[in-house]
């Protein structure tokens, strides 16, 4: 089944932090929730990018880590867990910095959904070290590091098959 009846049980719905932690439910499907979680960042970040571009999508990133970390902080209070798995708000942030760079290329962007799954799966370090902070911190932190790298190698990829 699609969707987690088990976690559904078991967290309060009725909470604004939950819907914000699991960006709207995303987080609730199954399997690989994180990836659920950076697909549903994709069409929030392109329509900021085509309202606004790079520089809209870069404050919205920075309001969305500052709300990600209130709700992943009310999220964990609420389950005792650190970085549960339905906690989805931090690939939002992650996936939205490669973005910046991808635009609305669809090729562009299919790499920096590669690249930032890459890179928060694996979390080589310092992306790990950042995993490893408690609290809300940690839970942001790492996907924000994560969307950097992509970020990164997205840049470094454009430019040796532009040049």
């Amino acid at each position: 089944m699609l969707i987690n009846k088990e976690l559904i049980a078991r967290i309060d719905l009725k909470r604004p932090s939950t819907w914000v932690a699991t960006w709207f439910g995303c987080g609730m499907l199954r399997p690989a929730p994180g990836t659920w979680g950076t697909l549903g960042a994709i069409p929030f970040g392109l329509a900021l990018y085509v309202l606004g571009g790079w520089g809209l999508l870069l404050a919205a990133t920075i309001a969305i880590s500052l709300i990600g970390y209130w709700a992943a902080d009310r999220y964990e209070k609420m389950t005792g867990e650190h970085d549960a798995g339905p906690v989805v708000i931090d690939e939002v942030a992650g996936m939205w910095i490669p973005m910046m760079l991808a635009g609305t290329n669809i090729l562009l962007l299919i790499a920096a959904f590669l690249l930032f799954r890459f890179f928060d799966i694996l979390k080589p370090w310092p992306i790990s070290w950042f995993d490893q902070r408690p609290g809300a911190f940690g839970v942001m932190a790492d996907d924000i590091v994560a969307g950097i790298a992509a970020l990164a190698c997205l840049w470094g990829i454009m430019h040796v098959f532009a040049g």
